[in-house]
C-alpha cells in the first residue's frame, strides 16, 4: 500500500471539496420534496368543478390530506391519476 503525504493547505483544501459536494448532495435530496397543491390548484389544473373533485375523493380515484377544511392533493398523485387514464394513440394502417 502506498501512502500519500499531503500538506495541511492541501488537507485542508481536501476537506473543503468534501463538505462541498456533501452539501450539494444534500440539497438535491431536499429538492425532491413531495409537492402539495390545495383544493382551488388541483380544480384549476384540472379544469373540473368542486363537485367533480368531490366525487374522485368519494370514488378514490385520488387521494388527498385534509386539514381542518383545507384539502390537498399531492402532485404526484395528480400526475398518477392521469398516468392511470392514459390512452396511447391508435396506429393507423395503410390500406
Amino acid at each position: 500500500m502506498e501512502a500519500v503525504i499531503l500538506t495541511k493547505d492541501q488537507y485542508i483544501d481536501l476537506l473543503a471539496k468534501i463538505d462541498n459536494i456533501s452539501t450539494q448532495l444534500n440539497s438535491k435530496a431536499d429538492s425532491k420534496k413531495e409537492t402539495f397543491l390545495d383544493n382551488q390548484e388541483f380544480l384549476q389544473l384540472m379544469k373540473i368543478s368542486k363537485r367533480t373533485a368531490q366525487s374522485w375523493r368519494d370514488e378514490g380515484r385520488i387521494s388527498f390530506s385534509q386539514v381542518g377544511n383545507k384539502i390537498y392533493y399531492k402532485l404526484s398523485d395528480v400526475e398518477k391519476l392521469l398516468q392511470e387514464h392514459y390512452n396511447k394513440a391508435f396506429s393507423h394502417k395503410a390500406r
